[in-house]
């Protein structure tokens, strides 16, 4: 073989082992590429995943933290929204007028305006005049009953010229009335009030302790503290006394002035 021919043939396959190699390079550099792109394609898809588990972490009405904090955590500074109120529905004067009278009809003591708004949901200065016209209605209107206030409220009451009927059917025959003693005694601490026992016994002459706890038994009466200077225990009226009398106050009790003996500034001064 001729010298110049082996190098021919050496050119020959260096330039056939270089013009193989470029479409391999070729081909390793875009399977590199793809393999890039692959890549990335993962990494957006990963980070879509957690951006969407983060969404469904945080509450209804809450921001996720901002600068890593923890998903979940409401953002400072931010609150919820809360839905305003509905507003209460305000009664008209008729349906106003039923629903007081269905209340009065079945309350055990007088009941006061105030409570009455809160469980109707109405403002309290409807109340009253309602009531009022209430009232008067039934003035008017001549029914067996009224409508007054007692013990700082509201109730139903019987009228005077009926009382003999509604004695006869509650009673059915029997008496049931407090002693003389009694009435006494708790005229006494009506006017009085506050009073002690001492004095109470003082006015009436005789030992009124057992008389006293008959109306404490009852409800009539209650003790209200004790005299500073003595101690004793004092006594005044209670709001049952009221409801029983159908007075609003002590104030509305009638004057004793047209009870009284004509000699009694006489008999006060021989009792001193």
């Amino acid at each position: 073989m001729l010298p110049g021919t082996e190098s021919s043939d050496v050119g020959a396959s260096a330039a056939a082992v270089h013009t193989t190699a470029l479409p391999a390079a070729a081909d390793v550099a875009d399977a590199a590429d793809a393999n890039a792109a692959n890549a990335a394609n993962a990494a957006n898809a990963a980070n879509a995943s957690d951006a969407a588990n983060v969404d469904a972490a945080v509450p209804a009405g809450e921001t996720p933290a901002e600068g890593g904090g923890a998903p979940g955590v409401p953002k400072r500074g931010r609150r919820r929204v809360m839905p305003a109120p509905e507003p209460t529905p305000v009664l008209d004067d008729a349906e106003l007028r039923g629903a007081l009278e269905a209340i009065l009809l079945v309350v055990d003591e007088p009941v006061s305006e105030l409570t009455l708004a809160q469980v109707l949901e109405q403002s309290p200065e409807r109340i009253g005049p309602v009531l009022d016209e209430i009232a008067a209605g039934y003035t008017a209107a001549g029914h067996g009953f009224e409508l007054r206030r007692a013990a700082g409220g509201w109730r139903l009451y019987t009228r005077p010229e009926y009382a003999t009927y509604v004695e006869r059917f509650v009673l059915d025959g029997q008496s049931v009335r407090l002693t003389q003693a009694a009435l006494e005694t708790l005229a006494v601490i009506a006017y009085r009030q506050p009073v002690t026992r001492s004095r109470i016994a003082a006015i009436r002459g005789v030992n009124s302790d057992g008389v006293i706890r008959t109306l404490v038994s009852r409800g009539l009466v209650e003790e209200c503290g004790a005299e500073p200077d003595s101690g004793a225990f004092l006594y005044r009226t209670t709001t049952m006394f009221l409801e029983k009398l159908g007075l609003n106050s002590v104030a509305d009790l009638p004057p004793l002035a047209p009870f009284l003996p004509d000699d009694v500034e006489e008999l006060a001064d021989a009792t001193r």
